[in-house]
């Protein structure tokens, strides 16, 4: 089957398996706090890598800004917050229909309120506000980059000063006395990378949560239009260069999803500095009966 236009990517009770492509352009995707904030890497083969918790983190930014106000679109994890006082809000809301609910129940009201724990599931089973632990329909791996990635280390100066000081500790603005040179610091960049990160819809788990077709649009529009909400000076110019979704007719899935994945092949080419530099090719004769594939984001 060739790609097509239609809905069938959007179908809640088929399988999906995807492939998503994204490039950075003198940009840190994903820095590695145990290695100084330095681009992620694969110290074998020096490919670069991108966590799935970073993809993931960049899913619900998105969605926060866009869509967080509402009802059935809330962000449970979010930055610098009490996930106790997040669900406790969600139970006292409920209280006067149960005050005492059930893990089962209270797992109902957390997929009925946010997006993240009914698309990525979460573990709730604490000892207060328990509402027990979400398997997410949707799951990601990490992304790896096509070719080995350069990691530039460049020194970076701040020419404005902090304070003077006197001889001997006094604060001081005498020109004469004061520092002549501002604050350094590091940045490390990748000057191209173009990643590829592969994942999975299980109908199953999107049914005990509730998660809908309108769930599944919304995140395949994410995963292209979420480089445009984090933008950086770190981050360089990311952004996606293609999703392409393979759909079974069957939940359970009529093709491996390795075996599918196979069929979009990138040939490496050495020392890129542009997704022109690529050539992505995809193998579309005598795809599995019952797959068809939908390309978005190209």
């Amino acid at each position: 089957m060739t790609a097509t236009t239609t809905t069938t990517h959007l179908d809640t009770n088929r399988r999906h398996d995807f492939v998503l492509l994204f490039d950075v352009q003198d940009g840190n995707p994903n820095g590695d706090p145990d290695a100084g904030n330095t681009p992620r890497v694969d110290p074998e083969s020096m490919q670069g890598l991108v966590t799935d918790v970073s993809l993931k983190r960049k899913v619900r930014d998105w969605i926060d800004v866009g869509r967080g106000t509402e009802a059935r679109f809330k962000i449970y994890v979010q930055r610098e917050s009490y996930l106790t006082d997040t669900r406790g809000r969600v139970f006292d809301a409920h209280a006067e229909e149960d005050d005492k609910p059930t893990p089962a129940t209270a797992r109902q009201w957390m997929c009925q309120e946010f997006y993240d724990i009914r698309t990525f599931g979460a573990v709730m089973g604490m000892r207060e506000n328990n509402a027990g632990q979400v398997r997410g329909p949707i799951q990601l791996t990490f992304a790896r980059s096509i070719d080995p990635i350069t990691q530039l280390d460049m020194s970076i100066a701040r020419v404005a000063l902090e304070r003077g000081e006197r001889p001997g500790g006094a604060e001081s603005t005498d020109e004469v006395t004061a520092p002549t040179h501002g604050t350094f610091g590091r940045k490390t960049i990748v000057p191209y990378g173009l990643y590829r990160a592969h994942g999975f819809f299980v109908p199953s788990f999107a049914e005990q949560n509730g998660f809908d077709s309108d769930d599944l649009a919304l995140f395949w529009t994410a995963l292209q239009m979420m480089w445009d909400l984090d933008r950086s000076a770190s981050r360089g110019l990311t952004g996606c260069r293609g999703l392409y979704i393979f759909s079974h007719d069957s939940k359970l899935g009529n093709a491996p999803a390795h075996k599918l994945f196979e069929r979009i092949t990138i040939p490496g080419v050495g020392v890129p500095r542009a997704f022109s530099d690529y050539a992505v090719a995809i193998d579309e004769a005598d795809m599995p009966e019952g797959v068809t594939l939908t390309r978005l984001g190209e």
